[in-house]
């Protein structure tokens, strides 16, 4: 298996260890991208994931060799809807993942990055959605993407397939912020284990939350968002953490 977990107390660590094909998203790392993430939104003793590549970079995005020797439209339907089913998982999971990018993360590998809930990377890393260069058009990769960056900025990356860098990719949206790359470990290790602070129950409900009012117009979004805070409320965390901060002490969080 190509995909390898390490645990540190409450974050997982998922690295794509395939530095050979540049941590490329074949179907088989797809397909056991898919069995980790699974296995971790279950496990309660992981509060935050953590996604990374091993190597020279975070991933290349689709195995070439592997999509050039499919030849039929079913097996390349297979592939793409693999990819989508990976990145939806991400997405409605109930624990926060982190992206931490080094090298390149391109088409799926920056669609990877954009279905994150954060990102972070070194300065050197590069993003780019560079379909167009080889006559297939980035257009599962642009989903993720295009929610994350402004229309502009997305088309020209779709259009030109040129790369950005990592202080580009912060002004637009795509990251949330980049460091040397002797600092990358520390930094987002401090940020996974300020979430893993949390309650782990306020956090699966609010990131489902999030995503879900995103996709509705303002009226039915301001209704769910009622409806899910008043959910959240009844919870034992939400009353905890209101009496832990009125007589000024840390509170205990049971999950509950």
């Amino acid at each position: 298996m190509n995909i390898k977990v390490v645990k540190l107390k409450d974050i997982s660590r998922i690295i794509i260890n395939e530095p050979k094909t540049y941590n490329s998203l074949s179907s088989k790392n797809l397909n056991d991208l898919i069995k980790v993430f699974k296995k971790l939104d279950e496990d309660r003793k992981t509060k935050v994931i953590i996604l990374e590549g091993a190597g020279k970079g975070f991933s290349a995005g689709h195995n070439l060799k592997e999509v050039r020797n499919l030849k039929s439209k079913k097996k390349y339907q297979r592939l793409f809807n693999l990819c989508s089913k990976l990145m939806l998982l991400i997405v409605e999971g109930r624990k926060p993942v982190i992206a931490k990018v080094h090298g390149a993360a391109y088409a799926a590998g920056c669609q990877l990055v954009a279905s994150c809930d954060l990102a972070y990377s070194t300065k050197e890393a590069l993003f780019a959605t560079p379909g167009v260069n080889i006559g297939l058009f980035c257009s599962t990769p642009m989903v993720a993407v295009s929610r994350k960056v402004n229309r502009k900025p997305m088309m020209k990356m779709l259009l030109t397939g040129e790369p950005i860098r990592a202080n580009y990719a912060k002004e637009i949206g795509l990251i949330n912020d980049y460091f040397p790359k002797s600092k990358i470990n520390k930094e987002v290790l401090k940020i996974a284990k300020k979430i893993a602070s949390k309650s782990n129950l306020t956090i699966k409900i609010g990131k489902q939350t999030f995503y879900k009012q995103l996709e509705m117009p303002l009226r039915k979004a301001y209704a769910h968002t009622s409806k899910m805070m008043t959910i959240n409320m009844m919870a034992m965390d939400a009353k905890e953490g209101i009496s832990a901060f009125i007589e000024k002490r840390k509170p205990v969080w049971k999950n509950k």
